[in-house]
Formats: structure tokens, sequence, C-alpha cells
């Protein structure tokens, strides 16, 4: 298939790259208008199967308000406060700004609510709470600017009012988070323009992942448009689609020009140099984009929006760079031949030969660690365990205006509420109790007073003919731990009639309830797609089994390293009270599928060298020596990408960019450097072992048709000596390999499984 399919590229190159670039335009076209499309919203980390909603939709339904939203104006008037004075000038005109807006029900200041804790401790400050109705994103956004411009209009209010609130602080996150990408990007873009130069080897050559990026880039746009017309799309996967379709596209052109470049240097520019490369890097693009974008689909299966949109995301840029690399990207090498090595430095001119330094240094690196496998491994492993220790103490918590720095309004208000004022009630707990008699929800509101962490309880409130409202004030933010934990005993009281739950602590708890719930699905999903895209990529059911547990160690540790950083307080950092909630799965996912595609990468190489003739141990050496260098430049490239997120203001996006770039740097060099070699020389044949039933599918459906069959052994083996690696006799071998025919490749030893 792969040949033909070169074959056909190299013939109609023009006319595929023509057709290539009307898709692009077709796709930017469509894709243009996803950026006010894609929600930012609360509603994003809400899981809508949850008994909560139906708590908020009863609460909605009586009284128009949406529990979920609402604004609150932080007010320094300049004078203490006094309760049983009139309103200063300032509180006064803030009261009136709010009321005067459409999208507000309800405005609840401490004179009309005979509420002290809307007071600050030093009477210094005080908070006004507008609750709202139903808002659509875009209505939010319009809601903040004008707001915000109100408040610096007017005279009483500019430099004494500052804006927060759940609406506006999602609002705020967005736009910060918006800045802080264009930032990132901005200051990673010359970094990675000269290194993809370097890695490259050429400013042609450097230019392909680019296009790449940007051909991949467009198609997720588009794909995330459609998306957008069946449910709704967190702004979170565009900044997904950005990050991985730079990493795929430098991943799968460093492999593709690498390929290339060799096999130019053996039959020169024209089709079968195309052929070669699709041959073997094109199918090791297929599987290794395919498994990327499995690792990502498991996040399909959890209820949150904000998950499911960037599983949607990782899954649509993994396929769309995976079209590139097999159909764009081939025509151009076509067209460009011997010319992907122009403009490059004499000192960088050299393919990826034997005689290339790099490829020395990690076969030296592979002999040396596959003379003491043993205690290569222990002491790997080892290091892998203890780096991932931290995680074993990880503390959860979500997203909300506490992100935000106190520069922003809404950070500056949820500061403030949190320091100032001793227990406001701006986010109390909410319980919808379904009762048409208020008689037994008086002991119910009694026994909910004496649970410790809550402040105050209100009298119930009736919503309508069949439901009640009882709002408690729980001690704390709404998400630390001392409000979660008197929630959650709050749930656990034996209540009288049916109740439910809502508000902000207890619409987390149910958030993390249903992330738990699904987990293992998820972990199934994940498990059960790699094990067989491996299996079909290698024959081997070994080395699928021990995939899963080296990905496994490496995103553990990259777990252990954001508590270590962000929960614990190390590297400058100040200690946060919990790893917000979707962060240790994004990482996971992205972490997971990014392992399996360095992987893929190295087992195709192990299993051509195989395929050439040479033994377990020099094919191993041979597979890291010839993708080392790609691998590890890759994951360089990878890690400036998003690593550059370190410098947004959010917290959870530091941590999902320095969470991931520690992953993919740990997998690319103790793990793809150390652990594998040592693990595959221990095993040797084992390793390509699978049952006699698997093995005769694996021949029955021709999984292995499409790369190089089995040719006679022409090189050096370990067993002939010491290995140096295959020199001038590992072209011819490569030759041979590939015009060998199945019919001629000999028949697997016994016990083993067919390469």
């Amino acid at each position: 298939m792969f040949h033909a399919l070169g074959s056909a590229l190299h013939a109609r190159r023009r006319l595929s790259l023509l057709l290539a670039l009307a898709v692009a335009v077709l796709a930017a076209v469509l894709g243009g208008s996803v950026q006010t499309k894609v929600t930012n919203g609360l509603a994003d980390y809400d899981d809508p199967t949850g008994s909560h909603t139906r708590a908020r939709q009863v609460i909605q339904d009586a009284t128009g308000i949406d529990p979920q939203q609402g604004y609150a104006l932080l007010i320094r008037p300049g004078t203490a406060i006094d309760p049983d004075a009139p309103a200063p000038a300032a509180v006064r005109a803030g009261i009136d700004l709010l009321e005067d807006r459409s999208e507000v029900k309800r405005v609840v200041d401490y004179k009309s609510a005979r509420d002290p804790g809307l007071v600050s401790e030093d009477s210094r400050s005080t908070v006004v709470v507008a609750a709202v109705r139903p808002m659509a994103e875009q209505d939010t956004k319009e809601a903040e600017k004008e707001l915000t411009d109100a408040i610096e209009a007017d005279p009483a209010l500019r430099g004494h009012a500052h804006l927060g609130g759940p609406t506006i602080g999602m609002v705020q996150v967005g736009k910060v988070t918006t800045t802080d990408l264009a930032l990132a990007e901005g200051l990673a873009l010359p970094v990675l323009l000269v290194l993809l130069f370097l890695v490259f080897r050429g400013a042609v050559a450097a230019l392909v992942p680019v296009i790449g990026a940007v051909f991949t880039l467009l198609l997720t746009m588009a794909g995330l448009r459609v998306a957008t017309f069946f449910g709704n799309v967190s702004t979170g996967a565009l900044n997904l689609a950005f990050a991985l379709a730079l990493g795929l596209a430098v991943d799968f052109g460093l492999l593709c020009v690498s390929r290339y470049r060799d096999e130019l240097a053996v039959c020169g520019p024209g089709p079968e140099a195309l052929r070669r490369t699709l041959a073997t890097a094109g199918r090791t693009v297929l599987f290794s984009g395919l498994t990327v974008a499995a690792a990502l689909a498991a996040l399909l299966v959890f209820p949150q929006p904000y998950l499911r949109s960037m599983g949607l995301a990782g899954v649509i840029t993994s396929l769309a760079a995976v079209l590139f690399a097999l159909l764009g990207l081939p025509a151009l090498l076509a067209l460009l031949g011997s010319r992907i090595n122009a403009l490059a430095p004499r000192r960088l001119r050299r393919s990826e030969q034997a005689d290339d330094p790099a490829v020395g240094r990690w076969r030296r690196i592979a002999l040396g660690v596959m003379r003491r496998p043993v205690a290569t491994a222990l002491a790997a492993t080892a290091l892998l365990l203890l780096i991932a220790s931290p995680a074993l103490g990880i503390r959860f918590t979500g997203a909300d205006a506490s992100s935000l720095p106190t520069d922003i309004s809404a950070g500056k208000v949820s500061a403030a509420l949190e320091t100032d004022f001793a227990q406001p009630s701006t986010s109390p707990l909410r319980i919808v109790a379904e009762s048409r008699d208020q008689a037994p929800l008086a002991s119910y509101a009694r026994e909910i007073a004496r649970v410790p962490g809550v402040e105050r309880v209100a009298e119930p409130v009736r919503l309508d003919g069949e439901h009640f409202e009882i709002d408690a004030v729980l001690k704390g933010a709404p998400l630390d731990t001392a409000a979660r934990d008197a929630a959650t005993a709050v749930e656990d009281l034996g209540a009288p009639v049916p109740v439910r739950f809502t508000g902000q602590t207890a619409d987390f708890l149910s958030q993390l309830d249903g992330i738990r719930d699904r987990l293992p699905r998820a972990a199934g999903v994940l498990a059960l797609v790699t094990l067989v895209l491996l299996y079909a990529f290698t024959g081997s059911v070994v080395l699928p089994l021990k995939a899963l547990v080296m990905n496994t160690l490496s995103t553990g540790a990259a777990l252990g390293f954001l508590v270590w950083v962000f929960q614990d307080g190390h590297l400058g950092f100040g200690a946060q009270s919990g790893i917000e909630s979707t962060t240790p799965l994004l990482v996971f996912a992205l972490a997971f599928g990014l392992s399996t595609d360095y992987n893929v990468f190295l087992l195709g190489r192990i299993k051509e060298a195989r395929a050439t003739g040479l033994d377990d141990r020099a094919a191993v050496a041979e597979g890291l020596a010839r993708t080392g260098r790609i691998v590890t430049s890759a994951a360089l490239l990878f890690c400036v990408a998003v690593g550059a997120l370190v410098f947004s203001r959010i917290v959870f996006v530091k941590e999902l960019g320095l969470g991931t770039a520690f992953a993919v740097a740990v997998d690319a060099t103790l793990v793809r450097a150390l652990l594998v070699p040592a693990l595959m020389t221990l095993l040797g044949k084992a390793n390509w072992w699978a049952p006699g039933p698997l093995r005769r599918l694996h021949r029955v459906l021709r999984l292995d048709h499409a790369e190089p069959p089995a040719a006679t052994p022409t090189t050096k083996t370990a067993q002939d000596g010491p290995y140096d690696g295959p020199h001038e006799t590992a072209a011819g071998a490569r030759e041979a390999a590939v015009h060998r025919t199945p019919e001629t490749e000999p028949a697997p030893a016994s016990g083993s499984a067919s390469p």
C-alpha cells in the first residue's frame, strides 16, 4: 500500500500539492470563525449528568436565577462602613449600577440582607452580590466589558470598585489565557525557528514542519468549527490544538525528512526514495498518529465539556497531522528532491548515515546500557518511582477566579473575599429539598448548622409547590479543603426528604465524582486501544504491555513533579491548595500519547534492523542509534512549544505546560535512552513473543506487508564480535530488505513471533 502511495504521489506531486493547498484554504474559511464559537464558562467544567444540575434547574425554573453565575462588586469607599448609617456614595452607586442591568434578577448588599458578613473585618470594604438570569457566552463577555466601562466612567466608583464573581471570573480567565498564549507563542517562536534550523540541518528542511503545523492547525480549526454545530467546544481545545499540531508536525516531519535523506543517499532522487520513505517512516507515522489519537480519545468518556473538547481536539489534530504526513509531505518531498538539503551550512549537511557523530553517540549509549541492563533498569525505575512519589499526596482544586492574579479585577475580588472578610455568603451551599411541607426541614436545617465547618444556615425558603431551598455558609473559600469537607459532611447527613446540592463547592465535588467514576473506563479504553495498535505494529503482545508500564512510569513521574512544584511550592512557585482537577488527566493523556509516539519510532527501526538480519541486541543498538537524535530533538522542540505556557499568569495553565513538558523530556531521555534498551536486552527474543493464534492473525491480516520484509543477513551481529554499527553494508542490507518478497522471507524461529 505504501509503495503504491509513494509512486502515485511522486507521479502527481504538483497536483497533490495543489489539492492540499485547496483543502487548507477551505479549512481556513470554515474554521476562521471558530474562535467566536468556543465557550469558556463554568458549565465547561460541569458534569451535566450530576444531580447538582437538577438542583440548579429547579432553582432556575422557580426564580429565573442561574445559581452558577453572578456578579460580585468589591467596593472600598475610603471611609469606615457603619452598618447603621446610610450607605456611602460609592456603595449606593454600585448597587444602582447592578440593579439597572437587565440580566440582574436580585441584588444583595449588607444593608438589604442585614448580613455583617458582607462587610470586611476592618470595615473598610464591602461586597455587593448580584444574581443573574442564565446568560450565553457572548452575553457574559459583553456584560463584563460594559460593567468595567461603567465603573471607569462613574467618579464615585472609579478607583473604589472592583468587578468579580463567577461570571466575570470565567470571562477574565478566558481573556488572560488568550493573551498569555499569544505571549507564550511569541516567546517560543524565535527559539523554535532556531532549533528547527539546527535539528533539520537546513533552512529548507526546517520549513517542512512549519508547513505541516499550519496545515494541521487549519484542518483542526475546521473540524472544531463543525463540532460547535453539535455541542459546546471549550476554548481550551484551541490551545491544545496549537501545541499538538506543532509537536506532531515536528515529530512526523523529522522522521520522514530524516528517512528521505537516508534514502536519497542510497538511490538518489526519484520515486524509489519516496516509496522507501513511505514504506518505513510512513507506516511508523500512521501507527504513531493513531496511538496519539487513541490516548486523547480516552478523554471523550468524561462528561465535562472541557475534557471532551480537549479529547476531540487531540483526535482531530492527530489525524490531521497524519493526513499531511502521508499525503502532503511526500508530495512536497518529491517536488524538492535533493533540494531538501538546500540552504544548509556545510557543517550541518550530513544525512543520517553511520558516519554521523550523533548516530555513533547514541549507539555507544545503547551498547553501554546493554552491558549492564539489570543495574540500568533498576536505577531508572527507582528514579522514576522516586519522582512520582509526591503524587501519592495529590489534592485537587478547581478553575475559578482564584486562579487569576490580583492585578485582574476578579482575582482581586476573590483574594479580598478570602483574606479580608469573615464568612461572606457569596457562594453558599444550596440544598434543594423535595417537599411540600416546611415542617420537617426546620430540624434538618438545625442538623446542618451543627456540622463542623458550617458557619450559619438560612431558614428554608419555598421555591415552588414541590421544593424548598436551604442555604448554608461554609467556612473558608468555596474550593478549600475546609469547605469541601463541610459540604461532604452535609451531604452525608440523613435528610428527612429527598435533597440535592448545588453551589460552587457542591458542583466541584460532583465534578470530582464524575471524573472518578469514569476514570476506570477511560483507562480501559486507553489501554485496550494502545495494546491493539502496538500489537498490529509489532506483532508482539509483550512490547505493548511493556509500553503501558513504561508510559505509566513516565506520566506518574510527571504527576509527582507537578505536586512537588505547585502543591508543595518549589522551583520558585508558590504553594497551591491543590492541582486543578482536569490537569492530571490532560497531562496523562498527552504524555501517554507522545510516549507511545516515540516508542513507535524506536520499535519501527528495531524491527527494520531485525529484518536485515541483525540479532536482537544489535537491532536494539541500531534502532536507538538511528532514532536517538530524532526522538530527543522532537521532544526538545515540543517541550519548548508547550513549556512556554509556564509564562502564563493562570496557575492551571502553568501546570499543564510544565507537566507535559517534563513528562515528554523524561520519556525521551530516561525512559527511551535507558529503560527501553535495558528491558529489551533482558527479554531478548521474548520481546517479540505472541500466542500462536495472534501470530497467525497478524500474518493473515498482512499487518507487516507494508514494511520491508526480512533480508539475508549482510551485516555484522553482536554474536560475531563487538558490534560497532552497520557501516558501509547498511545501505545494501536496507536495499535488499526493501526489494525482498514475502515468499522468500525466512520463517520465524520456533516459539517466537514474526517480527
